[in-house]
Formats: C-alpha cells, sequence, structure tokens
C-alpha cells in the first residue's frame, strides 16, 4: 500500500489529508486497527525512531509515550521498585515485563502529560504491555509486532477502534528529508547523528566521574531531546525521563519547566501522598488531577470543604512548602540534557534544586566559563557534546 487517506490534517477544517510514500513504494506500516490521524501518525513516528535509538543504545526495550510531536515521557525497561510502581498504578498487575516496566516508567513520570498519548514501543508489544495500556487513556499504539494476546487485548479499546500500528523495523528512510510549509518546500539532511557514550567524554569541570548509571541517563536525556521539540531540556534518573521542558523559547523556561515535572516525580514518591486516601470508585485521571494540584501551589482547590469530600475518604493535610523542599532535598543523582548550550548559569542554579549532578550539554556559550564554573561550585560533572539536537 503506497498511501493512506487520513480523516483530515491537524485540525477537521484541513483537508485532503493522507499519509504516501513519494518514491511509489509501499508504506513502512500497516494499521492493524482503527483509523490514526494525522498527529497520531507524527507521534508514531517520531515516538518509533526514539524508542528504536533508545533500544540500540542501551541494549534494552525502551517505550515512549508521546503528545503533541514532543515525548511526555521515554524509558528503558528496568525493573520497578514498589515504590515506583505505586505511582505508576502498576503495583496490582505483579511481575511486569521489561517493556512493560518501560511503559509503565514512559507513561507514569508525567501523568498530566500523557494522558490521551500514542505510545511507542520498540519491541513486540507482549501481554503485560497490552494489560498496562488496556486501562490507561490512550490514542493508539506503534511497535514492530503484537502478540496474539497482546493484539486481542488492544483491539478490545475504544469499542474496537483503538489505533494499533505495526512498523517494519527494518525500515530505513531516505537520508535527505523535506517538508512544505507555505507552499515552499524546505530541504534537509536527516539528523543521523548516533548517540551512545563516546559524546560524554569531554568533560570540563573539575569533577570528572560519570557512573555507568548516569551516562546511560544522559544518552536517554539526550535521545528524548533529538525528537523533542525546541528549545528542550530533560532530566532523567535510574533509565528513565522524569522531566521533559519542551517547545519554550527561553532557555531557562525549559529548565524551570523540566525541573518542576521531576520535582512533582519526587513528591509523588513522599509518603504522604502515597498515603492519600482516595474515594471508592474515583477515575483515573480525576485521581492524577488531584495528586497535582495536592503537591502543587493550587491545594486548597481539592482540600477546601466540599471539594476533598469528593475526592478523598479522610480529609488530607496540606503538603507545606517546608514539608516539599525538605523532601526535594533527598534528591541526587540526577542527570541533565540540553538540546542547545546554556547560556548563563541561571540554568544550572535551578538544575540543582532538583538534585541535578551530571549535565550534558553541546557547549559552545560565551558564557561557558561562567557555567561550568557554577557546576564546580556544585560539584557537578558537566560534559560538552559539540553537538546541538533542535528538532521542529
Amino acid at each position: 500500500m503506497n498511501e493512506l487517506e487520513l480523516k483530515y490534517g491537524c485540525n477537521p477544517n484541513q483537508k485532503p489529508s493522507r499519509i504516501f510514500m513519494k518514491d511509489g513504494s509501499d508504506l513502512p506500516i500497516k494499521v492493524l486497527c482503527g483509523k490514526p490521524g494525522y498527529i497520531n501518525f507524527l507521534d508514531a513516528f517520531n515516538g518509533w525512531q526514539l524508542v528504536k535509538e533508545l533500544k540500540a543504545a542501551t541494549g534494552l526495550p525502551a517505550a515512549a509515550s508521546f503528545k503533541h510531536v514532543s515525548p511526555a515521557g521515554a524509558a528503558v525497561g528496568l525493573p520497578l521498585t514498589d515504590t515506583l510502581a505505586k505511582i505508576y498504578w502498576v503495583e496490582d498487575l505483579g511481575e511486569l515485563s521489561p517493556l512493560a516496566s518501560a511503559y509503565a516508567r514512559a507513561r507514569g513520570a508525567d501523568r498530566m502529560s500523557s494522558f490521551g498519548d500514542f505510545i511507542s514501543l520498540s519491541d513486540t508489544c507482549d501481554v503485560s504491555t497490552a494489560m498496562i495500556i488496556k486501562r490507561e487513556v490512550s490514542d493508539g499504539v506503534i511497535a514492530p509486532g503484537y502478540e496474539p494476546g497482546a493484539l486481542e487485548i488492544l483491539k478490545s479499546k475504544k469499542g474496537g477502534n483503538y489505533n494499533i500500528i505495526e512498523i517494519d523495523p527494518s525500515y530505513t528512510p531516505d537520508p535527505v528529508e523535506n517538508k512544505d510549509v507555505f507552499g515552499v518546500t524546505f530541504e534537509q539532511g536527516r539528523n543521523e547523528l548516533k548517540i551512545d557514550q563516546t559524546l560524554l567524554q569531554n568533560i570540563v569541570t573539575e569533577k570528572k566521574e560519570i557512573p555507568q548509571q548516569a551516562q546511560i541517563d544522559l544518552m536517554i536525556a539526550l535521545i528524548t531531546l533529538k525528537y523533542t521539540q525546541s528549545n528542550s531540556v530533560c532530566y532523567a534518573k535510574g533509565g528513565q525521563a522524569i522531566g521533559i521542558g519542551a517547545g519554550q523559547q527561553s532557555r531557562v523556561h525549559c529548565t524551570r519547566l523540566a525541573g518542576q515535572k521531576a520535582d512533582n516525580w519526587l513528591l509523588r514518591q513522599c509518603p504522604k501522598v502515597l498515603n492519600l486516601s482516595f474515594v471508592d470508585g474515583i477515575k483515573r485521571a480525576d485521581r492524577d488531577n488531584a495528586i497535582d494540584n495536592y503537591i502543587g501551589d493550587e491545594y486548597m482547590d481539592v482540600l477546601s470543604e466540599g471539594a476533598w469530600q469528593r475526592i478523598f475518604k479522610e480529609k488530607p493535610e496540606v503538603f507545606t512548602a517546608e514539608e516539599k523542599r525538605a523532601w526535594l532535598d533527598q534528591m541526587d543523582e540526577v542527570a541533565l540534557g540540553s538540546d542547545a548550550f546554556f547560556p548563563f548559569s541561571d540554568n544550572i542554579e535551578r538544575a540543582k534544586k532538583s538534585g541535578v549532578k551530571y549535565i550534558a550539554q553541546p557547549g559552545g556559550s560565551v558564557r561557558d566559563d561562567a557555567v561550568i564554573e557554577c557546576c564546580n561550585q556544585y560539584g557537578m560533572a558537566m560534559a560538552f557534546t559539540g553537538i546541538r539536537l533542535f528538532h521542529h
């Protein structure tokens, strides 16, 4: 099949819409269920590239949760701790496969952003992974294959209309890509840059050691940024992205946005949050929204009289700013990647508040010395990769 007609483009008024191969060859995908749309395919193809590269760089199964052409989460298949299993709402599923663990991490890091995601999987989707997908609100999934049992589970979603795409893992795109904007065709070489540990060798700080796990986390951050709308910054820890700041015009706003998401990820692990007692039958999305409000500045939205009774069995105590800061101060060993250089040391100051200890960024700013000095002040190790990862 050379082309596939779509319902419409980015918006319902944008017709006609299709995906097709300009060289007349067959599309590298099969739609096994549903009718994916224009944005679904943008998410699917960007996500597939991301997880394929994560698998190649780490040797581990990988998953990504995409929304509006940027990842909300990305991770590799490392086992979950009991605490992570609980905050990702998978503690009742027993032992997970590595691929399922990867998706639980990718989906769970930023559940507010992942709501209604498009999922990308590096490996054949197994039953363990399908069981997680089944109960989440999601637009669809792309993978190189599906176990029969997994396919049966997924086809039952959305009344049989869940979008399931199978991609040919051997497909290699043309090395030159183009797109039309305002009737003008843009052309460029594809970003085929391989991201691996060799990019982390130029350590410019006094601290020179970057442990193996931190190197993996930095690669996860950089590969994630390769497919994130720029400007972008990514915090990573323990085999997954924990905070992604995408599409901000200011670098420090990326750092702040991603840092706040990383902070929320840690705050959700605090016993005060883990022990929240929700009313029976509360929907998953309502529970996620309540937690996000409770740990944020708008906590009275869920603690005011008449509001908390609809959410909690017992009224929680306020999670004070002092309590939150004390919990966040335990954060350590966080990795941070940036798709372009840090122009000011204020980025490092913000990163420190979220436990960042290892940084990878291109370097090349006229203020590199100030950024390095700030890293030295906090005992951080920073590598200059020498490469920029803008994506639009």
